[in-house]
């Protein structure tokens, strides 16, 4: 499959997803991706090679040429996680931060860190499991919170979106379980398979079944400072 057609597929089954999200950011803007591992800095640069990429992890988790694709790649502890982050304040146009939080030693930090090293008029995206993902059916590839052993923390979707509100945000959309339309009936087709060989299918199919993922996008409209920090 071509780059284009994949990028299209993505968009049209997720519209609200990461790959979505990365064609808004500005012309030549710097991004940070907060756990950029599965190849994140190869796929973000095939796909918008203007971005000045930043990426940040504990390790290379899946990686393809990191050093190569990313303008800057910091490997740091799970203990100095929160600290590198913080040392960015007010840097950036744009943070990712997907499927991240719920594997930090200190997700309330991080949470305000990434939050503060966005300047004025930049923009986040947010995901991570959703509350009711503790109940869901156990898969390879993780559909049960429970599925992942380095899950450390199960997020509070309504904390969350409070905390980026109070810290001078605009949140553009939010959803606590991320459904969109096509995605969820690509799963609804999907799922007999997904249920027989006890995995999830093609294009994140079983999450938009279930809506596994909460996802925020925001924009910080003012220099507000976060609580704690």
């Amino acid at each position: 499959m071509t780059l284009g057609l994949r990028l299209w597929v993505h968009s049209i089954l997720r519209p609200k997803g990461k790959v979505s999200f990365l064609e808004s950011i500005p012309n030549s803007g710097l991004l940070l991706d907060v756990g950029c591992g599965n190849k994140s800095p190869f796929h973000t640069k095939l796909q918008r090679p203007d971005v000045e990429y930043h990426g940040l992890d504990i390790g290379d988790y899946n990686q393809q040429d990191p050093d190569r694709y990313a303008n800057r790649y910091i490997l740091t502890s799970p203990e100095n996680f929160a600290s590198e982050i913080e040392k960015m304040k007010n840097s950036y146009d744009a943070v990712v931060s997907a499927q991240n939080l719920e594997h930090c030693n200190e997700p309330e930090r991080v949470l305000q860190a990434l939050l503060q090293s966005l300047k004025v008029g930049g923009r986040l995206y947010l995901s991570f499991p959703c509350e009711a993902s503790v109940t869901f059916p156990n898969r390879r590839g993780t559909l049960n919170f429970y599925d992942d052993e380095s899950h450390v923390y199960l997020p509070d979707f309504d904390r969350i979106s409070a905390e980026i509100s109070a810290a001078g945000f605009n949140i553009e959309y939010k959803a606590r379980r991320y459904r969109p339309f096509l995605g969820f009936l690509l799963g609804l087709v999907c799922e007999p398979f997904g249920r027989m060989f006890a995995c999830n299918t093609p294009y994140a199919a079983s999450w938009t079944f279930y809506g596994y993922e909460s996802v925020i996008w925001a924009v910080r409209i003012s220099a507000a400072t976060v609580a704690g920090s």
